[in-house]
């Protein structure tokens, strides 16, 4: 099947003969009843290294037009059906890499990831199904990769505060929407994860070089990890003397 096209009698055929065919939309979905830090938490972004290797994919809508971007309400169409185990109900977060215009990917640097939201299954063919948008945290766009929807726990930071280790140090990379600063509150990315000890709760202290002669670093404030993975990690601004900026340094408190 070429394009998606719904069988008579299925019920996407039943919705599509009760909604007008210009604008086939579903009833918005209730309030997610997630406190506010539970979701900003859930719309951080993260990080990879390469384009991840998710063919999941939103293809479109159902609409009379063709366009690339949806919102909640709008019915969108992803690229499995249950052939490929996918059920009505199922819940997905869509994600997409983000790179500067400036700058191609090549598969391999280290990329931002934006999560757009979540969405679910709402009808299934064999080989492709509808789904709503359950939160957007920005447009959901065609393109957009899918990955199991999980709501994330929420981080308390470490009660103690040792000394920051100084000798290893990592540094600020760009956050949501290629964003390169950041104020308290804020989510931001750093070049450390999992495999070198860092996890979830950890502090840190955020600190700039001047580059002035004879001078110390300056101390900007401090952020406590909340995501963590393999190589890269999210941390949430908790003090700010002034703007993080990219390439800032950051050192763990461990001693």
């Amino acid at each position: 099947m070429s394009r998606f096209a719904w069988p008579a009698g299925c019920v996407a055929g039943i919705m599509a003969a009760a909604v007008p065919v210009l604008a086939q939309r579903v009833p918005l979905s209730p309030n997610t009843g997630l406190t506010p830090d539970v979701l900003a938490l859930a719309c951080a972004p993260s990080a990879a290294f390469g384009d991840p290797s998710t063919p999941l994919r939103i293809t479109g809508g159902q609409d009379a037009s063709t366009h690339d971007i949806y919102a909640p309400g709008d019915l969108i169409t992803i690229n499995a059906g249950t052939a490929n185990g996918i059920s009505v109900g199922q819940e997905f977060f869509a994600r997409r890499v983000q790179t500067p215009r400036e700058r191609k990917p090549n598969g391999k640097d280290q990329v931002t990831i934006q999560t757009a939201g979540w969405i679910k299954v709402w009808a299934v063919d064999e080989g492709m199904s509808l789904a709503t948008i359950t939160h957007a945290c920005d447009t959901v766009d065609v393109g957009d990769y899918l990955e199991p929807f999980k709501l994330p726990e929420p981080v308390v930071a470490a009660a103690a505060k040792p000394k920051p280790a100084r000798d290893h140090y990592a540094r600020v990379m760009q956050g949501g929407d290629l964003k390169t600063t950041f104020g308290r509150g804020d989510f931001f990315v750093i070049n450390r994860g999992s495999a070198e000890g860092v996890k979830p709760g950890a502090q840190f202290v955020v600190y700039r070089d001047k580059k002035a002669a004879k001078n110390f670093l300056f101390e900007l404030g401090e952020a406590v990890a909340v995501n963590v993975g393999e190589k890269v990690s999210t941390l949430r601004v908790t003090l700010s003397r002034d703007a993080f900026i990219e390439g800032d340094y950051v050192a763990e408190r461990t001693q």
